[in-house]
């Protein structure tokens, strides 16, 4: 009897011990128990040192990681009350009722709904101020304090109306007017609502879409303005009507934009170029640190010893320096017709850079159906610029037979011409020029625009004559010139976008 009973509670140690009501399955894992409640069942633990476990009325899920137990409340299931596990020394656990899942639920469900509503507020607003208001827009988006005065200056500059009435509440009209005072109000508004990539062009489209020109020939105007290129280029166009009065102050607007110009141009201009000058500079007895090791292996690769894998360099070729004197002579041929007004002043300062390098003789030439040149003038940026004359036709044919007849040394020459090519002279004669350059051994180059604007409109036939004789025409950025100009010095192909 003493040994069935043994044997009795032997089994039922291995099998795992059942509650009153419940069934025990054996455990995975020496060492795991899978536990049963009165009434309910466990499933075996999938990892050692885990049990699952269940409540009174609860089913226990499988545990998926060590250390993380599925536990059910008295009340609650295993789908809507117990966590499977997904990571180690993780709980999933429910309360009574499982209130606390849907009262997160319906928090994000709100502040979802509040995003969505304000997300679909603003756009009407963006529309709203786009759109100008009036019965057309079709948002029935009010606007009040800082947006309705942001508004109305919009109106004022593209609104439908004209003479400066509006045609209703809240509807946009074109209302600055022909009154300085009026407009310089309004160019304080825009400043105080937009930034100042926005403030330029409203302020180009001020001039360009209700003829407010003349009204910069007034100095408290040009007090108002916001300086850039653009605006530059206007005020050179109109400083032969200029009175004595506001010609100061033009030129302050102008010196302002020039100095920012040259602060962003000319310390990498002058880095770049030099690095060009020193390496178009050959000597045969260099420095270590100036030796061209490019070239010196090129040139010594006749005396390789292959049992040493070494060449023996018989001949250094190093870097000059260019410094030291006139090595390279740069002619800038400017097309100041109307079309060029931005790639004039972007010129005329990389001229005056130029000009400051000892290295290099720089000549600026400006054209239109007369030659100009501005060498003289090239330690002032505004000097030249106000040294243009904006406005008439083209003569390219000219300005190069000008620019042909400076050339002393074409070897060490470098012709850029910046114009749009719409050639009002002799075709074949320009282009012949061009050849006879090539030929001679100056590296010509041809831009169509040096300016932030993009790509220009331009005669494409003369480009692609241009581009036959090996003189490729392509529009410049400002920030690209440098490396245009590197390549042209060194005689490399040049970056062309």
């Amino acid at each position: 009897m003493a040994t069935g009973t043994d044997e009795q509670a032997q089994a039922q140690a291995q099998a795992g011990p059942a509650g009153a009501a419940g069934v025990a399955r054996p455990a995975g894992v020496a060492g795991v128990t899978g536990t049963a409640g009165p009434g309910g069942v466990a499933r075996p633990a999938g990892v050692a040192g885990v049990t699952g476990t269940a409540g009174a009325a609860g089913v226990a899920g499988p545990v998926r990681a060590a250390g993380v137990a599925g536990t059910a409340g008295a009340a609650g299931g295993a789908e809507a009350g117990a966590a499977k596990g997904a990571a180690a020394g993780v709980t999933g656990s429910a309360g009574a009722a499982g209130t606390a899942e849907v009262g997160a639920a319906g928090s994000a469900a709100a502040r979802a709904a509040e995003a969505a509503g304000a997300g679909a507020d603003e756009r009407l607003r963006r529309w709203r101020m786009v759109l100008g208001g009036g019965e057309a827009d079709g948002t029935g988006r009010a606007l009040t304090g800082r947006d309705a005065a942001m508004d109305a200056a919009l109106g004022a500059l593209y609104g439908g109306g004209a003479g400066g009435s509006r045609k209703a509440p809240g509807e946009r009209s074109a209302g600055l007017g022909g009154s300085a005072p009026h407009v310089a109000r309004w160019l304080g508004d825009i400043r105080t609502y937009f930034p100042t990539s926005v403030v330029q062009v409203m302020q180009r489209d001020a001039i360009e879409r209700l003829g407010l020109s003349s009204l910069l020939l007034e100095p408290e105007m040009l007090e108002a303005v916001e300086p850039d290129v653009h605006l530059v280029g206007t005020l050179l166009s109109l400083h032969k009507a200029m009175p004595e009065t506001t010609k100061e102050t033009a030129r302050a607007v102008v010196r302002k934009v020039v100095e920012q110009l040259e602060k962003r141009l000319a310390t990498r201009t002058r880095a770049t170029l030099t690095g060009a000058l020193d390496r178009s500079a050959r000597i045969s007895r260099p420095r270590h640190h100036d030796i061209d090791w490019n070239r010196t292996i090129r040139a010594n690769l006749k005396n390789y010893l292959p049992e040493y894998r070494t060449v023996v360099p018989e001949r250094l070729i190093g870097y000059g320096r260019a410094a030291q004197s006139v090595k390279k002579e740069v002619i800038l041929c400017i097309d100041q017709s109307g079309s060029m007004a931005a790639s004039v002043v972007y010129a005329s300062v990389f001229g005056a850079v130029l000009a400051s390098m000892r290295s290099l003789a720089t000549r600026l030439v400006v054209f239109d159906t007369a030659v100009v040149d501005l060498t003289d003038q090239l330690d002032d940026p505004v000097d030249v610029l106000f040294g243009t004359q904006l406005g008439g036709g083209t003569d390219i044919n000219r300005a190069l037979a000008y620019c042909q007849s400076k050339i002393t040394r074409p070897a060490d020459t470098v012709v850029v011409l910046i114009s749009d090519l719409y050639e009002g002279g002799i075709r074949n004669e320009m282009l012949k020029r061009v050849a006879a350059m090539k030929g001679a051994g100056v590296e010509f180059v041809t831009l169509l625009a040096l300016s932030d604007e993009g790509a220009p409109a331009y005669d494409r036939e003369h480009a692609a004559a241009l581009a036959a004789l090996g003189a490729p025409a392509f529009a410049c950025t400002p920030d690209l010139f440098p490396e245009v100009m590197a390549a042209a010095l060194e005689k490399r192909p040049l970056p062309v976008p």
